[in-house]
Parts: C-alpha cells; sequence; structure tokens
C-alpha cells in the first residue's frame, strides 16, 4: 500500500476541489457529511487521511461515493418535493400571519 505523503496529499487536494466544483458543492456541504466541524480544507484532509490509513486510497474513495450518493438521493428528493408542494403554501401561511396582526 502506498504511504501518505505530500504529492498524494496535493492531489486529493486538488481532486476534492475539482469535484465541489463539478457538483456544486462547497466545503462547509462535504464537512457535514464527513462530520467534521471545521469546514476549512485542512481539517478535510485530515479526516480523509485517517481513511487512507484505515484503508488507502479505496477507502477514501468508497467515502466520497458514499457522500455523493447522499447528495445525488438528496437532490431528488428535493425536486421531487418542490415539484408535489403548493407553489403558494409560503404565500398563505405569510397572508394568514397579516390577517392575525390586524386583528391584534
Amino acid at each position: 500500500m502506498e504511504k501518505w505523503n505530500k504529492q498524494l496529499e496535493e492531489e486529493i487536494t486538488l481532486l476534492i476541489k475539482d469535484w465541489l466544483k463539478q457538483k456544486g458543492k462547497t466545503q462547509k456541504d462535504l464537512s457535514k457529511y464527513l462530520k467534521i466541524t471545521s469546514e476549512r480544507m485542512p481539517a478535510i484532509i485530515e479526516t480523509l487521511k485517517t481513511e487512507f490509513s484505515s484503508g488507502g486510497i479505496p477507502n477514501i474513495a468508497k467515502a466520497l461515493c458514499h457522500i455523493e450518493g447522499k447528495w445525488s438521493n438528496t437532490e431528488g428528493h428535493i425536486i421531487d418535493q418542490e415539484n408535489t408542494s403548493d407553489p403558494f403554501g409560503q404565500l398563505d401561511l405569510l397572508l394568514e400571519e397579516i390577517n392575525q396582526d390586524c386583528h391584534n
């Protein structure tokens, strides 16, 4: 198994940045799914380094594929919700609040 080194770290950093850009996601989105408190790249890389130490590049790939799968499922779910929801629902709530304020 390959050892973690500076070149590998730089390549993974570039991969992560390109992947996030392509998916329209941010480091904050990724950090949420990695369950880390910091959204900074060094914290993300440190987490991936831990994944690497327990299974190499395949373990990192597995973790990132799992996250991408969750993102895909979430995006589809949100789109489905948007298509089936009442487009005037928010306006009804706003109108209700205005009526309550006028009566008080």
